[in-house]
């Protein structure tokens, strides 16, 4: 029973610091421009195909196709936030969800004329695939690195906003973006900056995705980011110290609820999230309006 609670937990931290790896992104971008954008689902998608197309062109070396992949869906990131999500930063959350919303359709059909309408394979890597005996029983080596990945990720965002002189910077934007601009601060330009950062997260984590979703499809991303979403209300929007928390515990719920309770899994989640929103409406980490 041990191992079996054991090996439970481990895949609910292996999908948590998953969701994680596509929810920073996403806190990030709601947190210091106040955009909720539904396309950061699409940039994942794009990542794990970039990732995957520059496998084959490279003679399989994937860690030189998760550095390129992401950085190819950088560029759709700066051309989605320069030239349409900056003309309606002033306006309310309803025309922002729409656009972000018409760029997941845009995506979508455009995946389906390049790679296809059907699923692809995905490949394995040479040291992180198998499993290792954990308590008796076989546990995989890539999960085991997702769950490594996950908390340095959040280290190095921590350090990022909290240490260094940018971090200030974008946190002084975020709070009064009047003030910033009056003591010299490009915000447009900063703005610009974290929207490819909190784009280059989630095509990351698409990246991480191809050896770890066993097939890629069109409109995989739309299934992350209701759980990123999830995440993101659950801990507060815009904070991802709620998030990470958030997405810790949506994903040991969802591997209790899938080997315990498989029938009511799906409902568990949005159990949840009603419950934290009826106790405190703002999120855990939240603040109140």
């Amino acid at each position: 029973m041990l191992e079996s609670i054991v090996h439970v937990c481990l895949a609910g931290l292996s999908t948590g610091m998953f969701i994680w790896l596509v929810a920073s992104g996403l806190t990030l971008i709601f947190g210091v421009l106040g955009v909720l954008n539904f396309a950061h689902g699409s940039f994942y998608m794009l990542g794990a195909y970039f990732c995957y197309t520059l496998l084959g062109l490279m003679g399989d070396n994937f860690w030189l196709g998760l550095l390129l992949g992401p950085l190819c869906v950088c560029v759709v990131g700066f051309v989605v936030e320069r030239y349409f999500l900056r003309y309606v930063y002033p306006l309310a959350l309803p025309y922002q969800l729409l656009l972000t919303f018409a760029f997941v359709l845009l995506f979508d059909d455009l995946v389906k004329v390049v790679w296809g309408a059907g699923s692809i394979g995905s490949p394995t890597l040479p040291g992180l695939s198998g499993s290792i005996p954990i308590l008796g029983r076989n546990f995989p080596v890539y999960s085991l690195f997702i769950i490594g990945v996950g908390p340095l990720v959040a280290i190095g965002m921590w350090a990022l906003l909290e240490k260094t002189w940018w971090g200030r910077i974008i946190r002084a934007a975020s709070s009064d973006r009047e003030m910033a601009s009056a003591i010299g601060v490009r915000v447009p330009a900063l703005f610009t900056a974290v929207f490819i950062f909190g784009t280059w997260l989630g095509a990351m984590g698409g990246g991480l995705a191809v050896p770890y979703v066993g097939l890629l499809t069109p409109g995989m991303g739309e299934s992350i980011i209701i759980d990123a979403f999830v995440v993101a209300v659950i801990g507060g929007l815009g904070s991802l110290k709620g998030a990470f928390l958030g997405a810790l515990i949506i994903g040991l719920l969802s591997s209790f609820g899938t080997r315990f309770i498989p029938t009511f899994d799906m409902f568990l989640t949005f159990i949840l999230m009603a419950a934290v929103l009826l106790w405190r409406p703002q999120g855990l980490f939240g603040e109140a309006a």
